[in-house]
């Protein structure tokens, strides 16, 4: 079994590569160094730190450390590992494995490393006679469409959040805090695998639910009070992402007339969502709906982002997203209102656009009379 795991495993990341190498061709550029753990990971199975992954035409080479020379062994099946010695820097490294290569000219991509790290790179290899320079090739643009693989291990990561919040929920009760609800969230997704939360769980009660990323407090949960939740799992290094917000005890009126709104808006967003379709267009058949009920002001973000190895990929659902959607991205459907002093709302579901539409992948309850606890 474990074979086949890895055989499959192997493919899809030949597969990566490949799409990667045919952006350098495009780009010009013999060879680039990925030092954005992410990045790394994605395009050799690494999951260890402190790593910097080298491709080029015809290899690749992962640049470790001695802490990570066995697992780099049996988790890179795309790549060689080289193994820097204690006193080397990376910059000595990586141009001690493009003097090996044969390599000329390295590129590196931007966004993706410091000013400081690219001139200490830069130092080392312009004394190996080695080039680096910027390359316009971006690592995250294959990183958008999941094999059906990576959006397996996403289900994984959203049942695991599912069965925990479903868990929390049912012990949470008034009078305990804010950061007891929300480490007792994080405790049971552990429990069931996850290898942590895939960001820091939000849960706000009462007023503080209008922060649209709150913190957690010692604030206690009070009857009557509306509490927000947004967590999400990290699962064989994809991360799940959800939103819903539960009231204890009665529904203000006004909050049944908010959460009915942003509910309606999430489903319009749901429906409009398509391989062809920009974010823009999707974000706006949410945006109106909220708008059209009064509340326009108070949606004050996109409507989603994409969704994978990091908790926040590209795309984006927004009003500035312009780029058309393609089958097998994640993404994210999250409208929200937001009342300061008062309470926020927000639904979030993780949703798989197809060419027909999408499948919506998470499966927890929004209807508001699931969201009352007695």
């Amino acid at each position: 079994m474990a074979s086949k795991r890895q055989a499959s495993a192997g493919s899809a990341i030949a597969a990566r590569l490949k799409r990667l190498r045919r952006q350098l061709r495009e780009d010009r550029a013999t060879a680039v160094l990925l030092t954005n753990p992410v990045n790394v990971g994605y395009f050799s199975g690494f999951t260890g730190e402190d790593s910097y992954l080298l491709v080029a035409a015809r290899s690749n080479v992962l640049i470790t450390d001695g802490r990570f020379t066995e697992q780099a062994a049996g988790e890179c099946p795309c790549a060689a590992v080289f193994t820097r010695k204690k006193a080397q820097k990376m910059g000595e490294a990586v141009a001690a494995v493009a003097k090996r290569r044969r390599l000329e000219h390295i590129g590196y991509v931007p966004a993706s490393i410091t000013v400081a790290v690219q001139k200490a790179l830069a130092k080392s290899l312009r004394a190996a006679k080695v080039r680096f320079t910027a390359v316009k090739t971006d690592p995250g643009l294959p990183r958008q469409v999941k094999d059906a693989g990576e959006v397996a291990v996403i289900r994984r990561a959203i049942r695991c959040a599912e069965a925990a919040w479903t868990e929390t929920v049912s012990w949470m009760a008034a009078g305990m805090t804010e950061r007891q609800v929300a480490a007792k969230l994080d405790y049971e997704m552990m429990r069931r695998g996850a290898s942590g939360p895939a960001f820091e769980t939000i849960v706000a009660a009462g007023p503080r639910s209008s922060l649209p990323h709150a913190r957690p407090t010692g604030r206690r949960i009070r009857r009557r009070d509306m509490v927000l939740f947004d967590w999400g799992a990290i699962v064989d290094g994809y991360r799940s992402d959800l939103t819903r917000v539960v009231f204890v005890g009665t529904i203000p009126p006004r909050f049944s007339a908010v959460y009915a709104l942003v509910l309606a808006g999430q489903r319009a967003g749901i429906a409009a969502l398509g391989a062809g379709k920009t974010g823009r267009e999707v974000d706006a058949a949410a945006r109106e709906v909220i708008v059209d009920g009064g509340y326009g002001e108070q949606f004050v973000h996109g409507l989603g982002h994409g969704l994978g190895r990091s908790v926040h990929e590209r795309p984006v659902l927004a009003t500035t997203a312009a780029a058309p959607l393609a089958a097998g991205m994640v993404v994210t459907v999250e409208p929200g209102v937001y009342l300061p002093g008062a309470g926020g709302v927000r639904i979030e579901d993780d949703c798989l656009v197809t060419d027909s539409g999408c499948r919506v992948l998470s499966a927890l309850p929004k209807d508001l009379d699931r969201m009352r606890l007695a």
